[in-house]
């Protein structure tokens, strides 16, 4: 137990004798001891850091004010931005031409839109019009390659038919064909539950 509290106050020592050798020195005014702890220079300067002593480090921060020259409203802001880290964010489902997009959700293969019975629409694009927003139904309709106005017949034979034509074993293993299968029963499982086709 000896042998490690020697240890320990070596590896201070050491500590110490590698502080004293840079040669920095507390930054308060007619201090001459050794500038050990850190601390930021201003609000706009976090990561930019001024150096003192023990006593002076404690007396900067018990005089520090973050908040210092800003009004209660301009303080309420800044804590209502902090909660996500002074990003801009957004309503789901709104603002996304701010932020460059051009539909809600992405289909960047046009996976969802390759079969004929798409209600004439043949891109994300086209079936995500502000006056038209997608409801869920519609969305998976589309990935059954149907129509608004399908029938529980028709999702159940357009079903089978795509899950024979996209199954991995009849396309080679093909991790394409899998995702795509996966998207069709998804699809498939959500209509079949819903209240529209019950």
């Amino acid at each position: 137990m000896s042998q490690r509290r020697t240890r320990a106050a070596e590896r201070e020592l050491d500590l110490a004798g590698a502080k004293r050798s840079r040669g920095r020195l507390c930054e308060w005014p007619d201090c001459s001891h050794l500038g050990e702890y850190r601390a930021p220079r201003a609000r706009d300067q976090l990561r930019c850091f001024r150096y003192f002593c023990l006593d002076h480090v404690r007396e900067y921060n018990r005089a520090w004010d973050f908040f210092s020259g800003m009004s209660q409203a301009e303080i309420e802001a800044y804590m209502r931005e902090d909660v996500t880290w002074h990003r801009p964010t957004w309503q789901l489902g709104v603002g996304q031409q701010e932020a460059g997009r051009n539909w809600r959700w992405q289909d960047p293969f046009e996976i969802l839109f390759q079969g004929p019975n798409t209600d004439g629409r043949t891109s994300a694009a086209e079936w995500d019009q502000p006056n038209q927003p997608l409801t869920k139904t519609e969305r998976m309709l589309a990935v059954l390659e149907l129509g608004p106005e399908a029938t529980k017949q028709e999702v159940r034979s357009r079903y089978k038919e795509l899950a024979k034509r996209h199954h991995p074993d009849l396309n080679g293993g093909d991790k394409a064909a899998e995702e795509r299968l996966k998207l069709i029963i998804e699809a498939y499982t959500y209509l079949r539950e819903s209240d529209r086709f019950a």
